[in-house]
C-alpha cells in the first residue's frame, strides 16, 4: 500500500461504527516505521494534533481505517512527532534522495508499506521530475537499514542507483 492513497480515508470507531475523522498524515520514525496517524482538525493556533497510535488500528483497507474505540484518539504536541509523511517540518514527501557520493536520485513522491509486514516502510517511490516521470516512469527504491532521514535529504548508500526499480502499482507492494 502507498501512504498517499490513504490520506483522506475515513477513520471509524469499531465499537459503535461512528466516523471519528479522516487521515491527515502519518507519523514515521527515523528507522522507517509508521507509528500512527494524524487526524484532520488541528486548530489554527494549536500546538497539538489528534493522533491514533498504530497499535490502536484494528484494520485498514482501501476505503477506511478501523480503530478500537474513541479512546484511541489522543492529543499530541506537534514537536513530539519525529517525522511525518505529508506535512510539517520533518516531512518525507518531496525530500531529496542522495547517495553518499552526492548523486541525486530524485525526490520522494510516495512511501510503500506491506500490510502483511505491519508498520515497516518497505520502499520509496522516487520522482525525477514531471518529464522524466512521463518518459521513464517513477522509480522504486527498497528501504534498507543504512538509509537515513536527514533534515533536507534522505541519505542512501553507494550503488543505490543500481537498486532502483521501475515503480509498479500493485497490491503486493
Amino acid at each position: 500500500m502507498k501512504l498517499q492513497d490513504m490520506i483522506g480515508l475515513a477513520v471509524f470507531d469499531v465499537e459503535n461504527g461512528k466516523q471519528i475523522g479522516k487521515i491527515h498524515d502519518f507519523m514515521v520514525t527515523a528507522d522507517w516505521r509508521i507509528t500512527g496517524i494524524e487526524l484532520e482538525g488541528k486548530g489554527l493556533f494549536s500546538s497539538q494534533v489528534k493522533v491514533v497510535a498504530w497499535n490502536d488500528i484494528v484494520a485498514y483497507g482501501e476505503d477506511a481505517i478501523m480503530i478500537r474505540n474513541q479512546q484511541a484518539v489522543r492529543k499530541m504536541e506537534v514537536g513530539e512527532i519525529q517525522h511525518t509523511y505529508l506535512l510539517g517540518p520533518g516531512k518525507l514527501k518531496d525530500l531529496s534522495v542522495l547517495t553518499e557520493e552526492g548523486l541525486m536520485l530524485g525526490h520522494i513522491s510516495d512511501v510503500y508499506f506491506n500490510k502483511e509486514m505491519g508498520n515497516n516502510i518497505i520502499g520509496l517511490e522516487i520522482s525525477d521530475g514531471f518529464v522524466s516521470d512521463i518518459i521513464e516512469g517513477r522509480k522504486w527504491l527498497p528501504c534498507t537499514e543504512d538509509m537515513s532521514i536527514g533534515e533536507n535529504a534522505v541519505m542512501v548508500p553507494p550503488l543505490s542507483e543500481q537498486r532502483l526499480e521501475k515503480a509498479i502499482y500493485s497490491v503486493n507492494r
